[in-house]
């Protein structure tokens, strides 16, 4: 069932006279109104990994994004309109499935419950200078599962570098009008059929590669009992089932893939100090962290986005940390 306020159709781009390309090269589009305040680009935005990303990119008030859906490869292509509409527009065969998951992905079913943003004074700004923050979903377990393992124990940079580089040299080339070249995951024989050079190359350890391979191999068992768990700790029971993801990378396949409002990466290299900078001065580490999330259990992760929108973050206390690359061993 398509979700409520989408409706879609097939039709040439809007405000274009004339249309060179062949018919089946028209998008297909949807204008999505939502039933909130919406921060399209914080919604949406938040699953690009780095600035360079292949699968996803904003160009001219639109932001472009490469995916493999369950019908295949798909575009999609989304603009904020006035009162709050969004329009989107879809190439690939599976512009359907991305134009029917469209309002998840910009956070339409996120829901705040009894978030009390009055418990602490910077959390109380911030939503109120944010009310449009929303937490989108992908439905992409393993695409989701793949990226996040990418990111563990390297820098923000090599992680990005990293996808960037799999992506490009054995993802699809996504279809439509993209602003610049654009890729989509490869599927997962694609995944599992990497070679160990390539992943190498791509600046990737051996464990990372293997848990990735691993988690390929039993996608789809693995997204359909992630799917139907009932909770965050059913999840996690899941997704660490696969030999090489622990907590920081199964919450962050929950943020991504399910837009879980609680999910706490614990054991990141920087958030509890972030938090705890934000919210008593000082950082703290993990356990000082969860402590100072407790009284918004259930909505832990949407707190996180507003001290992240609020701006105040620990200062550096030094310079970044240096890449270690192991390429040349």
């Amino acid at each position: 069932m398509r979700p409520t306020g989408v409706r879609v159709r097939a039709s040439a781009p809007p405000r274009a006279s004339r249309d060179p390309r062949p018919a089946s090269a028209k998008p297909r589009e949807t204008v999505y109104r939502p039933r909130h305040a919406l921060d399209l680009a914080r919604a949406v935005l938040a699953q690009r990994h780095g600035a360079h990303d292949p699968a996803m990119t904003a160009a001219g008030g639109v932001i472009w994004r490469a995916s493999r859906t369950p019908e295949g490869i798909a575009t999609l292509a989304l603009r904020a309109g006035p009162g709050g509409i969004v329009r989107g527009a879809a190439w690939g065969p599976g512009a359907e499935w991305a134009l029917a998951q469209l309002p998840a992905l910009c956070g339409a079913e996120d829901d705040p419950g009894d978030f009390d943003p009055s418990l602490h004074p910077l959390i109380a700004e911030a939503h109120h200078r944010h009310p449009g923050l929303r937490i989108g979903r992908t439905d992409r377990v393993f695409d989701s599962l793949a990226s996040a393992v990418m990111e563990q124990k390297v820098t923000a940079m090599q992680a990005f570098s990293a996808w960037r580089s799999i992506l490009t040299w054995c993802g699809e080339r996504a279809p439509g009008p993209t602003p610049r070249p654009m890729f989509a995951p490869p599927d997962l024989e694609g995944w599992r059929r990497i070679p160990s050079w390539t992943w190498h190359r791509a600046g990737l350890e051996p464990p990372q590669s293997r848990t990735i391979v691993d988690a390929a191999a039993r996608a789809d068992a693995l997204e359909r009992a992630a799917t139907a768990a009932v909770d965050g700790p059913a999840r996690d029971a899941v997704l660490t089932s696969v030999r090489g993801v622990g907590v920081w990378t199964s919450a962050e396949t929950r943020i991504r893939a399910f837009g879980d409002p609680d999910a706490v990466s614990v054991g990141d290299y920087h958030l509890a100090h972030h938090v705890g900078y934000a919210l008593t001065g000082h950082r703290v580490e993990d356990d000082g962290m969860l402590e100072l999330l407790a009284p918004w259990a259930g909505q832990r992760q949407r707190v996180i986005r507003l001290i992240y929108a609020s701006g105040v973050i620990e200062p550096r206390r030094g310079p970044r940390v240096h890449p270690e690359d192991h390429r040349d061993r």
